[in-house]
């Protein structure tokens, strides 16, 4: 880090670059947003059924693209005030690059579901023991999952010529600077990365054989607030951005949007409501919430996140306005504002617990580490209408959040006193209401739901100097916008439904949902 210096006018450049947008923001040392472009981006195609695919010079174009109506719009101080660049980018997403820089194959987006042969790669001798210790099927869906190891197994070739093997963060950071570098509070996905010390992991160490990737393939890694390299000449031609200037490494926009909520401690819980919804905490304890899978590295160094995720999350919000939210999606768009806040009104009538509908969030397969999870919906009369469904909808979402939860504050011995919430879903009031009310505990609102790109820029100030830690970074540049207070009798409503009936909902169900993909074949438990 750079000698401290009081804080001034200052502007830090930040990039969220998301599955479904990228967001360019200005902030200043105060953590106020003096500007903002967001991009709508096709998150991805499939090739074929459960495939999720990207294009790399896509990303990259609207990345451009983002930046440049960024800058047009900006008045030249703010311009000229810009000190550094960082990024936050979604995690998961896997590039392959060849010796000139260039893109072998579309991107694999953490939402793919194909699975690699885990026979070719996983000892028939370790079967049997793993299965007695109870990891057999974890470390499978490991084995299964990892895109590197479908690549090697279908894709030899492109393998053999891959030069470097990026996370998207690591994409944007070569485009920007030249450099195969990458944050190491970046590193979430089937890497052989330790995640106790924020290195590749050791030459012996178990992830090598399970994700066989060569260690040159893979870029160096820098601690967030550590410089990743600066912009070239080509990047500044290509984006607007003065070339010279350095780029910060921060996290993920999961890890990220935590620091810019403020959650910096385990007695605070940060509640995601986005693509993938997610509750974490933040420690300096390293804590495996579920045996072998580890937290993941935080945008504060030397510290973890312990995060329990709903796979598709506010995804089924989306879900909702495509197949069902016509009306308010035209309304929305003639009146530019989010459809969520009439969706809100939709659903102000609705009773807490919905009269008895109720929904488990297993939207996609591969959730919660179970091959034949499955999304449910159970309590349906002639009352309900789509009104309730999307009530429903935020309240099972929720119910699985606090079961996340429960768990976290078991494994960590500390309970949660508060939460911060963020991501675009907390926009919608209902939603903290709901939060609050089945959690039991107030819900704050950030003063920005753009707390990704908030905390990337955290990271960039203390990396410069602007501030001399992460608590009174934290301290200067967020703050509570809003607090929704739970109501009691609504608490009392939805913990009975939670414990008597949400809770029960998975293992009464799941043998039926291994009879429904024995008998359809969906989810396939091996999508090669």
């Amino acid at each position: 880090m750079e000698n401290v210096k009081k804080p001034s006018g200052e502007m830090i450049l930040s990039f969220d670059a998301g599955t479904q947008s990228i967001r360019a923001a200005l902030i200043d040392a105060s953590g106020n947003i003096a500007q903002i472009v967001k991009r709508r981006i096709e998150p991805y195609f499939s090739p074929e059924p459960g495939w999720a695919e990207q294009h790399a010079d896509y990303y990259w174009k609207m990345f451009c693209e983002a930046c440049r109506e960024l800058l047009d719009k900006s008045d030249k101080s703010s311009r000229e005030a810009i000190v550094a660049v960082t990024l936050t980018t979604q995690r998961a997403t896997m590039i392959n690059l060849g010796e000139d820089g260039r893109p072998l194959r579309p991107a694999c987006l953490w939402l793919d579901q194909r699975k690699a042969n885990a026979e070719e790669i996983v000892p028939s001798f370790a079967k049997p023991l793993l299965k007695s210790i109870g990891l057999w099927d974890r470390l499978n869906n490991a084995v299964q999952s990892c895109p590197s190891n479908w690549i090697q197994q279908h894709q030899p070739e492109i393998w053999r010529q891959t030069h470097k093997y990026l996370l998207l963060s690591g994409f944007f950071t070569f485009m920007l600077t030249g450099e195969y570098a990458d944050s190491a509070a970046c590193n979430v996905g089937y890497l052989p990365f330790d995640n106790k010390t924020y290195q590749w992991a050791g030459r012996f160490d178990l992830k090598w054989r399970l994700f066989p990737i060569e260690k040159e393939k893979l870029p160096r890694l820098v601690k967030p607030c550590e410089v990743l390299g600066r912009i070239t000449a080509r990047a500044g031609e290509e984006t607007g951005i003065p070339a010279g200037l350095p780029v910060i490494a921060a996290g993920t926009d999961k890890g990220c949007e935590m620091l810019g909520a403020g959650c910096l401690t385990p007695d605070t819980g940060c509640l995601s409501f986005g693509t993938t919804a997610t509750f974490n905490t933040t420690t300096t304890k390293y804590i495996e919430l579920l045996s072998m899978i580890p937290p993941y590295p935080a945008s504060v160094p030397d510290t973890y996140y312990t995060e329990v995720m709903i796979y598709r999350g506010f995804w089924m919000v989306s879900w909702f306005r495509d197949e069902f939210g016509m009306l308010e999606r035209k309304i929305a768009e003639k009146n530019n504002i989010a459809p969520e806040k009439l969706f809100d009104q939709l659903i102000e009538k609705v009773p807490p617990g919905s009269m008895g509908l109720i929904l488990q969030p297993y939207w996609s397969p591969g959730t919660n580490t179970d091959p034949y999870a499955k999304g449910s919906i159970i309590g349906f009369g002639d009352v309900h209408n789509r009104a309730y469904l999307y009530r429903a909808i935020l309240e099972g979402l929720v119910y699985g959040l606090r079961e996340g939860a429960e768990l976290t504050q078991k494994r960590t011995g500390t309970a949660v006193s508060r939460l911060r919430v963020s991501g675009g879903g907390s926009q919608s009031d209902m939603a903290m209401r709901i939060a609050a009310d089945i959690f039991g505990l107030p819900a704050e609102r950030p003063h920005t739901y753009e707390t990704s790109a908030l905390g990337a820029a955290i990271d960039a100030a203390v990396g410069l100097g602007l501030y001399p830690d992460f608590p009174s970074a934290v301290k200067a540049m967020t703050r509570v916008k809003e607090v929704f207070e739970p109501v009691a009798e609504n608490h009392r409503i939805y913990d009975r439904l939670y414990r008597e009936v949400y809770l029960a909902m998975y293992g009464r169900l799941r043998p039926l949902m291994e009879k429904i993909q024995d008998i359809t074949g969906y989810p396939s438990p091996s999508r090669q």
